[in-house]
């Protein structure tokens, strides 16, 4: 052996071994199934590269995993015979987090150990479990196709140390030297029980040594799991609990799936596809750019862990296996962006994940409402970028409403629109709250029009492509003329706006001429009841709402329109304003109105200070102490 060097874990290792040891122990028995795991996907790999260059299997031909324990050495150790790791490997593997998000996932990381543990489950414990049981482990590996082996201790406390080691089988070793209170899995029947309930569908064998008359271990190897891949048996001979543990080691999740579907497709395509709808998001749900996919094989033969082109990007919180018959065996990613095969088989896995989801809405509705809550905006996703799934997914979309505090469906809304209207109204806001308490609904409510309230940030990317549903357009009340009169038209209505047009003709046009910075036109209001103004945007214009999410990205370039100012002739504010005289008076007051306006949007002001002192001197000024609110 050569000279040991020692090393420092990188900083997020250190937080998540802390968070293992000290967050993890209600489960622990989990560290079994994802070494096991680990240990599946290195035979897997080497399967892989051996389609290269086959000589990488000579020498051991006989892919398997072993466990065995050692009661004296109170060690439990897990060897597979798969890909093993170079020396650089190891450091990359066993001394950093690679995976893609790694650092937004520790800042979520609260120091609530109940909490944090959750969010470990949706990252993915892997190699570092063993550190749950043990405080002490050694992994000694050698990559295939190399003769240079090497040896990796830590205690998990901060650092490593690397050795190079002689005489090594190809393949990983792990030795767990067992903390003080984890004597449970020094017992080969416990052991066993674990590798049946979470790892009986790896589709190699994992042996342990029989034991004699008196438990002792004998030379003597048995296989203890079932040792073929989960999807390629009949459904009817798989257990719930069997689909679960497999979604568990698949999805590195804690939890267990909230529906799957399994199928095996012959004819004009062959394949055999198992997928899950998961409880909880992944911690890396809004990354686009991170891994995500289904585990691909072909022929019973892994691929890759990630296979993105057999999901849209907007399913990819879906989690699952699909194994082809029809793909060649030295398939790449690149060549998957450019198959035909892959294709069909990205539109029927697309198909079956929406019957599932629907499935679920059908059968759970309160089920469905989490669900959407959690996963909605993702999926509302697919109505921009899969226009051949749009309706589809409109129709499974969830949306707030005017109309009551549970949320609502397209399908539902069209049931309910009155005799007359003919269009499906919307909002869209920063939060519910502000759409709730918007300017722009009052006309709508009072003529008991429902409005939907879309609060999502995707939403506003998502009308902008779903422009109608089941030949009902969808309109902003926010833009343009409000069309009320379309709905409940009234005769009287009508003649009192035309006479309210010619009476503050003058006041609208000195209103524009006060605020021209600032706003396109001024016109008189038909969606306002109660507040005394409001911003709008032409028909074609971006949204107010949406320019505002552009700027919060940094968007600040974005040109935009001016918007136009809609004011209430019913308000007292407009009636003084239609009798003030002084100039100065008369733009304070439209500059306060055209800030409010501002304000109730949601929006900001670009000088809140001077607003402040507007509203102190009209505040003094009605009680009759304008010179005090001047001095001040």
């Amino acid at each position: 052996m050569s000279d040991t060097q020692s090393f420092e874990f990188q900083t997020e290792v250190k937080q998540l071994l802390h968070l293992m040891i000290h967050s993890l122990y209600s489960n622990p028995e989990i560290f079994l199934r994802e070494l096991v795991s680990n240990a599946s996907d290195a035979a897997d790999k080497l399967r892989y590269e051996a389609l290269k260059d086959d000589s990488l299997l000579a020498d051991d031909p006989e892919l398997r995993i072993e466990i065995e324990t050692d009661k004296d050495q109170r060690t439990v150790t897990i060897r597979d015979n798969g890909i093993g790791m170079s020396r650089d490997e190891v450091v990359e593997n066993l001394g950093t987090i690679a995976r893609s998000g790694t650092r937004k996932f520790m800042e979520q990381l609260s120091g609530d150990e109940q909490k944090d543990s959750g969010l470990i489950g949706q990252f993915g414990v892997g190699f570092y479990s063993a550190f749950i049981v043990a405080d002490r482990v050694t992994v000694n590996t050698r990559r295939a196709g190399s003769e240079a082996a090497v040896r990796w201790t830590s205690d998990g406390e901060g650092r490593y140390t690397l050795a190079e080691i002689d005489n090594r089988p190809r393949g990983t070793e792990i030795v767990l030297h067992l903390r003080e209170d984890q004597d449970e899995f020094l017992e080969a029947m416990r052991l066993r029980h674990i590798v049946k309930r979470y790892s009986d569908h790896i589709a190699l064998p994992v042996r342990m040594r029989k034991a004699d008359d008196d438990g002792k271990p004998t030379d003597e190897w048995e296989t203890v799991n079932a040792a073929s891949a989960l999807w390629t048996r009949a459904k009817s001979d798989i257990s719930e609990d069997e689909y679960k543990a497999f979604y568990k080691t698949v999805a590195h999740d804690f939890e267990d799936p909230l529906r799957w579907v399994h199928n095996r497709v012959e004819g004009n395509q062959d394949y055999t596809s198992l997928i899950f709808l998961p409880k909880r998001a992944p911690f890396d749900l809004w990354d686009r750019e991170s891994n995500h996919g289904l585990k691909l094989y072909v022929k019973r033969v892994f691929i890759m862990d990630d296979a993105k082109q057999l999901l849209p990007t907007w399913l990819r919180f879906v989690r699952g296996v699909v194994d082809s018959n029809d793909l060649p065996l030295n398939v790449s990613r690149e060549l998957l962006q450019s198959s035909r095969v892959v294709d069909k088989l990205r539109s029927a896995i697309t198909k079956r994940s929406l019957d599932m989801i629907e499935s679920l809405a059908k059968d759970d509705p309160a089920q469905f409402e989490s669900f959407w809550e959690t996963f909605g905006p993702v999926i509302k996703e697919g109505v921009v970028e899969d226009a051949g799934q749009r309706e589809r997914i409109a129709g499974l979309a969830r949306w707030h409403s005017t109309q009551g505090d549970d949320t609502t469906t397209l399908d539902a809304y069209i049931e309910r629109m009155p005799e007359g209207q003919d269009k499906i109204y919307y909002l869209t806001a920063e939060n519910l709250a502000t759409a709730k308490s918007s300017p722009h609904i009052e006309g709508f409510a009072k003529k008991n029009v429902e409005v939907l309230l879309l609060t999502d940030r995707v939403d506003e990317w998502v009308v902008g492509h779903l422009t109608e549903y089941k030949g009902k357009s969808l309109v902003s009340v926010a833009r343009g003329e409000a069309d009320l009169k379309s709905v409940v038209a009234d005769p009287k209505e009508e003649a009192e706006q035309a006479r309210l047009e010619t009476l503050y003709q003058d006041t609208l046009e000195r209103l524009g001429k006060s605020l021209e910075a600032d706003v396109e036109s001024v016109r008189l209001s038909q969606r306002l009841t109660e507040s005394p103004a409001c911003l709008v945007v032409g028909e074609h214009a971006m949204s107010r709402h949406l320019e505002q999410l552009l700027k919060q990205a940094g968007e600040s370039g974005m040109p935009g329109s001016k918007p136009i100012l809609e004011v209430n002739p019913a308000h007292p504010i407009l009636e003084h304003l239609k009798q003030l005289d002084q100039d100065e008076q008369f733009d304070d007051l439209s500059r306060m109105l055209y800030e409010q306006a501002v304000l109730a949007e949601g929006s900001q002001l670009t000088d809140p200070a001077a607003f402040v002192k507007r509203l102190n001197r009209w505040v003094f000024r009605d009680a009759g102490n304008a010179d005090g609110a001047d001095a001040a």
